[in-house]
């Protein structure tokens, strides 16, 4: 997979592998096997998408990526590090954001390190929940401290408003990167983050670009679901709901659907392609809990859309209602899309 260039002398895979779905906070009724999950993500290394996307608040995902790097150093020796792209975040814990202790941003980077088993850490996104505390320049501070110090490469920011990272921009602290949900039923980006990012060289990473499994085969036709096998199917209903609703949102996949067969793939890699291509995306986040869409998600770059396809697409978000607002107000301030969050797991 040919990889884009984040900042100079440093380059990603256009995909990246998600690590929420290893989560043990993920699943509502599946156990992670530690062993398969090593044996998957050192696979889909292998097949070039080098890129992974994990968290210190994801419960076992760094020390299963360490583990990862440890079973490829058997077949690529020291070099196995340079295969890969490590960004974890740093989420402090939301209860503690009001009395905000600026050494708690080593502490918890050095865990990160630890667990993972470097000396340095390609990328650390950084997250705030709550805009009402306001110490969070102060915790950039630290992380471009860490910077200086080696033991970040880079420091990305995850969920911020086009308001915040200004403010972040303004002090000196630009990032290299945002994290931010982006997708066929979500496009709170291009209500002025995308300008305000290509204005300023800021690379942006999408998740939810397959809304957690629900832009698949599986649900074209289908009634709207009521049982939920994991977190993220909860949080893409209430999306959905947003969008129009479970008609509009059948609309959409019908489309999909005639795309991925004009394309011989599957939705959900036509889904990721539309964003993979807009502007400003330098990456889109694909969870993968095993190697059943490997295949798919390597595909997923080399998707071109005709003007044809296009336009069957934009009839359709021209008629969509949201979300609205700012990048991830309903998640932070809205209390059936703020529920589903865990804002304590530091």
């Amino acid at each position: 997979m040919e990889k884009r260039e984040l900042t100079p002398g440093y380059a990603i895979s256009p995909v990246i592998k998600g690590g929420w779905q290893l989560s043990s906070g993920h699943s509502l009724d599946q156990d992670i096997e530690d062993a398969k999950a090593i044996a998957d993500t050192t696979e889909f290394i292998e097949a070039g998408i080098t890129t992974l996307d994990f968290g210190d608040i994801y419960t076992g995902v760094e020390d299963l990526i360490g583990k990862s790097i440890f079973k490829l150093r058997e077949t690529h020796g020291e070099r196995a590090r340079d295969l890969v792209q490590l960004h974890t975040k740093y989420v402090p814990n939301e209860a503690f954001l009001h009395s905000f202790d600026k050494t708690d941003v080593a502490v918890i980077v050095n865990r990160s390190l630890q667990r993972l088993g470097v000396d340095q850490v390609d990328m650390v996104q950084f997250h705030w929940w709550n805009y009402e505390a306001k110490q969070y320049l102060s915790a950039m501070e630290e992380l471009f401290e860490l910077k200086s110090d080696g033991k970040i490469r880079h420091v990305g920011v995850t969920n911020f408003d086009v308001a915040r990272l200004s403010e972040m921009v303004d002090a000196g602290f630009k990032p290299a990167s945002i994290q931010l949900q982006y997708s066929l039923l979500d496009a709170r980006a291009e209500g002025g983050m995308v300008d305000y990012c290509l204005a300023n060289e800021i690379g942006i990473f999408c998740y939810g670009t397959v809304a957690g499994g629900f832009f698949s085969e599986r649900f074209l036709g289908a009634a709207e679901p009521t049982h939920f096998d994991t977190r993220s199917n909860v949080k893409y209903q209430l999306i959905i709901k947003e969008f129009g609703g479970w008609p509009l949102f059948q609309r959409l996949l019908k489309v999909l659907a005639s795309i991925s067969e004009e394309h011989g793939t599957d939705i959900g890699t036509i889904a990721s392609a539309y964003i993979v291509n807009r502007p400003g995306v330098k990456a889109v986040i694909v969870g993968a809990r095993n190697l059943s869409h490997l295949e798919s998600n390597l595909r997923i770059p080399e998707i071109e859309f005709t003007e044809s396809q296009l336009e069957l697409i934009k009839e359709i978000l021209a008629i969509s209602k949201g979300p609205s607002g700012p990048i991830y107000y309903l998640e932070r301030y809205d209390d059936e899309h703020r529920n589903i969050m865990h804002t304590n797991n530091n």
